[in-house]
């Protein structure tokens, strides 16, 4: 048989060479122009004819030899390999016996499979969560990764601890800033708040255990406890957060729980402020449920018109707390990297539960992070946002109560990177797709309820915005709400 011209073979710039060769060869001898037993020209001639670099013919031949295309023997050459079926047409043409459906799923899946998929997708203005990504120091965050990106110990590995330059960073920044006491090897550096949490529900709580959640609260919480089969009970709040009257009677009348998910320093997403007596006695009702406590400090370093209350975690030795917080909303959400403090004791559990989950977390941003708080940049960062972020946030408040004032009721926290607003009679819902379509991100108060919904409207996520934004969107909602 008159071997084809390898010429006709069309290698394009848009894909890899050697990725397109290795398929066309392979659809050569699926297709039968390449029969079991040719032989090959040489790597040498091959790449002559096709006008690509020796190296590139030889690594296709090799990953179809790898496959069982081609046989090699040596001082003769390459071969089709012998063993191919006469008819082959590909792999996906082989008639299997077994024409059987999938294996059948876990009950997990199921009822995940149920479940809307939630995510974040395009950045839009007023996306909650997404803070001033072009107010972020880019030049000082580049000079430190240029430091950082040669030095070889940070290709490797390190441990699923995090690493320990960052831990010492951390450990002070939180003492300074936020009370909490702790040494640097208490905090377990995780991928992310969500992280975090699932490794809380994995090591805390057993299958069919009760936890509290706020409501309304952070759904991510309750995605994570879900998860782990949990029984999940809805905590009321007050005007500043969590209602500690409510949560003794509950715990008197129904006993104990095994976990309390709480974000007491800006309660999410409604905004409340627990008082010190309040934390006070949370901490006191935990210690007598024997009860653990998991504090959310998400937005502690965004209080306008006073220095937030010290954390939980560090009001009173040996408290039943864990303390998390992230780098999403104080640097950038792309870097996926958040932490947990830990109670000595459970350190080494933490660590060995990560290695399970997820293993290490990369280590350039990390190293990074560490010299940005250690040199001051995190501070003065902080310091610029939050005045940027009470601006936005005064602007967007007065906009609401001067144009919507008959329509919409501003939930007025002054802290953090969202504005919840309440719109009475509303399908929060329909509202958000609308505003969606527009061009503007939100989320559905309703959302965020675990059961009982008592209150419509949106958040909006104001840090990401310019004040033209600020106000097309009041203009938008002024014409959106009938309700």
């Amino acid at each position: 048989m008159e071997m084809p011209s390898f010429q006709s073979l069309h290698l394009s710039e848009r894909l890899p060479l050697q990725t397109q060769l290795r398929a066309q060869l392979k659809d050569w001898i699926c297709a039968g122009r390449l029969p079991p037993g040719t032989k090959l020209p040489s790597s040498r001639r091959l790449a002559s004819e096709l006008g690509v670099s020796r190296n590139t013919v030889t690594l296709a031949i090799e990953q179809l030899r790898a496959e069982g295309f081609l046989s090699s023997y040596p001082g003769k050459g390459v071969y089709v390999a012998e063993n191919l079926p006469l008819d082959v047409h590909g792999l996906k043409h082989i008639d299997w016996q077994y024409k059987i459906a999938q294996p059948e799923l876990s009950a997990y899946a199921k009822e995940l499979a149920r479940k809307p998929l939630s995510e974040h997708g395009v950045n839009l203005p007023f996306t909650p969560g997404i803070p001033d990504l072009n107010a972020f120091p880019f030049r000082i965050w580049n000079s430190l990764q240029r430091r950082h990106q040669n030095r070889a110990s940070l290709l490797g590995y390190d441990g699923n601890h995090g690493y320990q330059a960052l831990r010492e960073a951390l450990a002070e920044y939180l003492s300074l800033s936020r009370g909490v006491s702790c040494n640097a090897r208490q905090i377990i550096i995780t991928h992310g708040a969500q992280q975090a949490i699932s490794l809380c529900a994995q090591l805390l709580i057993n299958e069919g255990d009760e936890v509290l959640l706020e409501n309304p609260g952070y759904m991510g919480a309750k995605k994570a406890f879900q998860a782990r089969g949990a029984k999940l009970t809805a905590c009321l709040l007050g005007d500043n957060g969590l209602n500690i009257d409510a949560l003794v009677s509950s715990s008197q009348q129904k006993g104990s729980y095994k976990l309390l998910y709480c974000t007491p320093t800006h309660q999410y997403p409604l905004g409340g402020i627990l008082p010190a007596t309040d934390r006070l006695n949370l901490l006191d009702w935990a210690a007598q449920n024997n009860t653990w406590i998991i504090e959310d400090d998400y937005d502690s370093e965004f209080h306008f018109h006073h220095k937030p209350l010290a954390a939980l975690q560090g009001m009173a030795k040996n408290t039943p707390v864990i303390y998390m917080g992230s780098f999403s909303k104080t640097l950038f959400p792309s870097l996926r990297l958040g932490y947990l403090v830990v109670p000595e004791e459970l350190v080494d559990i933490f660590i060995k539960a990560k290695s399970f989950m997820s293993g290490e977390s990369a280590l350039l941003p990390q190293a990074v992070i560490a010299d940005f708080i250690m040199e001051g940049h995190f501070i003065r960062h902080l310091r610029r946002m939050r005045q940027l972020y009470q601006e936005k946030w005064q602007h967007l408040h007065d906009l609401i109560t001067d144009k919507l004032k008959n329509k919409v009721r501003p939930i007025a926290k002054s802290a953090g990177m969202h504005l919840a607003i309440e719109i009475p009679g509303c399908d929060d819902q329909i509202l958000s797709t609308r505003l969606k379509q527009k061009g503007y991100g939100s989320t559905a108060l309703s959302s965020y309820f675990l059961e009982g919904v008592s209150m419509t409207g949106l958040v909006l996520g104001f840090a990401n915005t310019t004040e033209v934004q600020r106000e097309q969107l009041v203009a938008e909602l002024d014409k959106l709400i009938v309700c």
